[in-house]
């Protein structure tokens, strides 16, 4: 198999790729006033994979006037940079937009403004985490830790379609997708939203979200551990070895999210899906590292 067409396994992989596709995606970076952010852009920079727009304020745009290359646009605050970063998406200036040091309901706000956004009318927001946890052999997609609190049937069907897209971007074939819940068996009475999971499977075998494995409902362990389904004695094409998992809500999706980066120290990349560009959305405290691969999982998904 060609270099470029072999399953993306890890971060240093995709930077790889990244670099050997000679992909450079023009990024606009909301108020980054802040070291991780700018640390960040400069690496990503540094590997050829961006090229930073920085909507800054006057100090920041003073301190990387000497960067060759590098373009900074300023403005007052948080709120503004916001708007202006925005506005530069939507005249297709720049590829990619970047979170740097600024609340994400200001940032928010500016890209889910009705007339001047970047929410096209129906299209549905979430957010999009990609791990690499230390004990798991490959790279682990779930969704939705930051946006959507109780994903409706439709909400829950646009993750997996997403989903779908980004594990064949990393050259995953038909990437297996778990449907998770706190057990094995629908529970219509206690969980209601697992009345869908039946139909959601269907709607996948018939080529809905384009060539995938859905299954559900699991949970995490039968998800992510062979000897578990085994033990379990429980029989599913995921079989232990899931590319993806779609949480129930927000808060199982958080909780894994800090779960696994606090606990396993595992590595992340995070963007929003369903904007006319991918937002990368990383926390103000996430480290540079977390940041940098998060521009690198942008660069890949651009159109």
């Amino acid at each position: 198999m060609p270099e470029e067409e072999k399953i993306i396994k890890d971060f240093e992989q995709l930077t790889g790729l990244l670099k050997k596709k000679g992909i450079c995606k023009r990024t606009v970076v909301v108020w980054p006033e802040e070291n991780h952010t700018q640390e960040a852009i400069l690496q990503a920079e540094h590997e050829g994979f961006i090229s930073a727009i920085l909507v800054c304020s006057e100090r920041t745009k003073k301190i990387f006037a000497d960067r060759e290359g590098l373009q900074a646009v300023t403005a007052e605050n948080p709120e503004e940079a916001s708007r202006i970063a925005v506005k530069i998406i939507r005249e297709q200036k720049a590829d990619i937009i970047m979170k740097g040091f600024v609340n994400t309901d200001v940032l928010l706000r500016a890209i889910l403004d009705k007339e001047h956004g970047i929410l096209p009318k129906g299209a549905v927001l979430t957010h999009i985490t990609v791990s690499k946890i230390p004990e798991y052999p490959k790279l682990l997609f779930f969704t939705d830790a930051a946006v959507i609190p109780y994903p409706t049937e439709e909400q829950r069907k646009a993750q997996i379609k997403y989903v779908t897209d980004f594990c064949h971007a990393f050259n995953i074939d038909c990437p297996k997708i778990s449907l998770i819940h706190c057990s094995e068996k629908v529970d219509i009475k206690h969980f209601p939203y697992t009345e869908s999971y039946n139909r959601i499977k269907k709607e996948a075998e018939s080529g809905l979200f384009g060539k995938c494995i859905v299954d559900g409902p699991l949970d995490l362990k039968t998800s992510c551990s062979t000897e578990a389904m085994k033990i379990k004695k429980l029989c599913s094409p995921i079989n232990g070895e899931a590319d993806a998992l779609i949480f129930p809500d927000i808060e199982a999706g958080n909780l894994f999210y800090k779960t696994i980066t606090l606990f396993s120290h595992a590595e992340t990349a995070a963007v929003l899906q369903g904007t006319l560009a991918p937002v990368v959305l990383s926390s103000r405290g996430d480290t540079i590292k977390s940041k940098f691969y998060s521009l690198a999982l942008a660069s890949l998904i651009s159109k």
